[in-house]
């Protein structure tokens, strides 16, 4: 039997993660070795999704794949800088691929290729080239349980907040709004399901409104607006 290469996962904790993980681990083609998340170092919460750090460690243990944390703090440690330190501790460990749930962002998987194939690393994308409503179908199929914890809040509004993802979620989407968010409408966090050994409980105490700046490829700085849940056990 040839011996399996050895993975690590790029975990956001949200639905299309979970998802891209559990078909790579039926797949059985890879040694998932460890799953990896940036977090802020000051808040102890994901990137983006925000998803308390206890919570993430929370959902490794259910799916029974430790976790590896990347602090990053500005003005500290960029992104870059965090993920070549954790690129070296793996590689260390033999480790070949990253693995990603991305769906069709072509830029954002050009980035990763860029940074990581002179590492010597493969990247590995499960979802990759499908469609967003063949990925929803199929996420609906797993049996995944997940729930919308921030939403861009030009996009969708404050009562999205909590909202399971279902067939009745999908029909609410207002038009225009990619059916995965795979264009930042909105992110979830996966508690339970075939991927998870224990359904990890959880309550959304409130919807706080956030302001981020992003710089663009030109210079220019954007902020944007979301809705960002509280969650708590």
């Amino acid at each position: 039997m040839t011996e399996r290469k050895k993975a690590v996962f790029n975990w956001s904790g949200g639905k299309d993660s979970a998802l891209a993980l559990l078909k790579t681990l039926q797949e059985n083609e890879l040694e998932v070795v460890s799953l990896l998340t940036t977090i802020n170092q000051d808040t102890l919460t994901s990137s983006i999704h925000a998803i308390p750090l206890k919570f993430l460690l929370k959902q490794a243990d259910s799916i029974g794949i430790s976790l590896y944390s990347v602090p990053l703090s500005e003005g500290k440690k960029t992104y870059e800088e965090g993920m070549a330190e954790a690129i070296r501790h793996f590689k260390n460990q033999g480790v070949t691929h990253f693995i990603f749930g991305d769906i069709f962002l072509a830029d954002v998987k050009l980035y990763r290729e860029s940074k990581l194939h002179p590492l010597g690393i493969e990247v590995v994308e499960p979802l990759w080239g499908k469609t967003s409503e063949e990925v929803m179908h199929e996420f609906l199929k797993s049996g995944i349980k997940t729930k919308i914890i921030v939403t861009q809040a030009d996009k969708l509004d404050q009562s999205f907040i909590g909202k399971e993802i279902d067939s009745a979620f999908v029909k609410s989407l207002p038009v225009g709004i990619d059916l995965c968010g795979e264009n930042g409408e909105y992110h979830t966090f996966s508690y339970d399901g075939e991927l998870f050994k224990y359904k990890i409980d959880f309550e959304i105490c409130e919807a706080n409104l956030i302001s981020y700046d992003f710089k663009m490829d030109d210079g220019e700085v954007k902020s944007y607006e979301y809705w960002q849940a509280e969650i708590s056990a």
